[in-house]
């Protein structure tokens, strides 16, 4: 264990701490099989942002909710953003869906039907008016386009494609107002994704301008691959805009965030401290994108913004200057005994110090369970139709 130093500047950076949640993640949700609904689900947008509301209530660090369209269309999204701050909380990033309507089935802007490929442009254009209703900063667009065989389709020809209706959207941006650009592996698409990794995504951004980022999900890249690389790369090249977490064990699991590598989830946040990118003002939008489909969706949510504060805080026990030291005279076990130290500190105590201080409940789960929230939705969200995929 390492001598705790002092803790006021730790404390000020976990102060500090934001995480975002998504709207979808109160929702039911499944896996390839079956959906399976839980009591008290949201039926509305409305809902879901005051199951949101609630998190932030607990923990103090998720002052924002994300939103998906078309699943949390209304027709006022200015009054959307009135009853979330109403609540206490403010809209995120507006994240667009072109992967389920039936006229994706070969893709959505890199298709080769000229009227899908403008259908879907449509909604990234839609998007950014709504990102004008609620005050959002963050355009977040993640794609599914790819084909299944050789020869389906040009894989040349789909990146122009993608690059023009990237560069429509992105041209479509106001003052204030940026794109974040994700990608991933593979799924749906397996021979061939059009956004598959970190450098594609990276080539089309440096394309687009300084308003256009790369968004990392966790879980979206293949096993063995070193995520915490791939954040101080993209940190050093100023393209780093936003975070997924999320766990996985093979795939895109999309398992609570810490729960399957939490070493992994320290390690990444080292290199955000490191890169003094953890502060807001920074500009991250460090977001939870999960699915809980066998776990209470409150708790769940809770319990990953706890994850991602405990790996925090460990990543700002690490002693630089004697990592700097270490590493510079080729100490190789020393210095990855500072890291392991740093990671084997147990920071419980710490948060809930922080929390008791912030007029919060040092153990939000625990808090949360007494409040008699998860009651009252049960009781009150029993008719109607469950929001969920698709809804």
């Amino acid at each position: 264990m390492i001598d705790l130093p002092d803790l006021t500047a730790v404390k000020a950076a976990l102060r500090k701490q934001r995480i975002e949640t998504p709207s979808w993640a109160y929702a039911n949700s499944g896996t390839r099989f079956k959906v399976f609904p839980q009591a008290g689900v949201p039926r509305t947008p409305e809902e879901k942002i005051a199951d949101a509301a609630t998190v932030h209530r607990f923990t103090g660090a998720a002052p924002s909710v994300a939103l998906h369209i078309p699943w949390d269309r209304v027709d006022d999204f200015a009054a959307l953003t009135g009853f979330a701050k109403d609540l206490g909380i403010g809209i995120g990033a507006i994240n667009t869906n072109v992967f389920q309507d039936e006229d994706y089935k070969l893709g959505s802007v890199t298709n080769p039907d000229a009227a899908v490929r403008r259908k879907a442009t449509d909604h990234l254009l839609e998007a950014v008016s709504i990102m004008d209703a609620t005050g959002s900063r963050d355009l977040k667009l993640w794609f599914s386009d790819g084909i299944n065989y050789p020869g389906q389709d040009d894989l040349r020809d789909r990146q122009d494609r993608m690059a023009a209706a990237l560069r429509e959207a992105y041209d479509r941006l106001g003052d204030g107002q940026r794109l974040l650009l994700e990608y991933k592996l593979f799924e749906p698409a397996f021979y061939a994704t059009d956004i598959p990794d970190w450098g594609t995504s990276y080539a089309h951004c440096l394309e687009l301008g300084e308003k256009a980022t790369v968004c990392i999900d966790t879980g979206h890249h293949a096993p063995g691959t070193n995520i915490e690389f791939i954040v101080a790369f993209l940190l050093r090249a100023g393209k780093l805009g936003a975070f997924d977490f999320n766990s996985r064990f093979y795939a895109d699991d999309d398992l609570m965030a810490g729960a399957a590598d939490p070493f992994q989830l320290f390690r990444i946040m080292y290199e955000i401290v490191r890169g003094d990118a953890l502060d807001p003002a920074y500009g991250i939008n460090f977001m939870l994108d999960q699915c809980h489909n066998i776990e209470a969706k409150i708790p769940a949510i809770i319990r990953s913004v706890m994850n991602v504060q405990e790996a925090t805080a460990k990543a700002l026990l690490v002693d630089r200057d004697a990592l700097r030291a270490a590493q510079r005279d080729g100490e190789v076990l020393e210095a990855n005994a500072i890291v392991m130290d740093a990671y084997n500190t147990d920071v419980r105590p710490l948060l809930a110090e922080l929390r008791t201080e912030a007029g919060l409940d040092p153990d939000p789960i625990a808090a949360y369970h007494r409040s008699g929230y998860q009651e009252k939705i049960v009781a009150e969200r029993a008719d109607g139709t469950q929001a969920g995929w698709g809804a």
